[in-house]
């Protein structure tokens, strides 16, 4: 796909989302001059450790979307087992498409072009409520769920009430 494709699927699926807001998370552009770069913001699932964070990330397409998956990263400090202390994002989808060399993942778990900013954000806001201990990208996180659950709950309370001090 060209890259003025990928920018016409890319305005047509901003469009779509201010038309009709979907409930758990805003997303716009971060400079008006470049479709490929999203500011998003997150709102913690209800009835989770989450619940009341507002998180802000990043969304970066590839010119080649959507046969190429983008990459999202949390900016706001977050301690997740699917997010590596850099903040970035470790979920199926977002893996490049096809198989998987470790035999982890079907393709059909993979990036497909059916998915659209709305499913991407979706399923970051579901990995939130329901981790995958299985494979982290943050294994700290994920032992300590294991081995120290109040010590875990305590630091992903931090994180909720940061992310809401950075945006008053």
């Amino acid at each position: 796909m060209s890259s003025n494709q990928s920018s016409l699927l890319l305005r047509k699926q901003l469009n779509e989302l201010k038309k009709n807001p979907v409930e758990g998370f805003s997303a716009g552009l971060v400079d008006d001059s470049d479709i490929y770069k999203w500011d998003v913001l997150l709102l913690g699932p209800p009835d989770t450790l989450y619940e009341g964070g507002l998180f802000k990330c990043c969304l970066t397409f590839p010119k080649d979307y959507p046969v190429r998956p983008p990459k999202l990263k949390f900016i706001s400090d977050i301690w997740h087992p699917n997010i590596d202390k850099e903040g970035n994002v470790c979920i199926s989808i977002l893996h490049e498409p096809g198989n998987d060399n470790f035999g982890y993942e079907s393709a059909s778990e993979r990036w497909l072009p059916v998915h659209s900013v709305e499913t991407i954000l979706i399923s970051v806001i579901s990995m939130l409520a329901d981790p995958n201990f299985e494979s982290p990208a943050n294994v700290d996180a994920a032992k300590e769920w294991r081995e120290n659950v109040v010590e875990f709950k305590r630091k992903v309370s931090r994180c909720v009430r940061k992310s809401q001090d950075t945006l008053s």
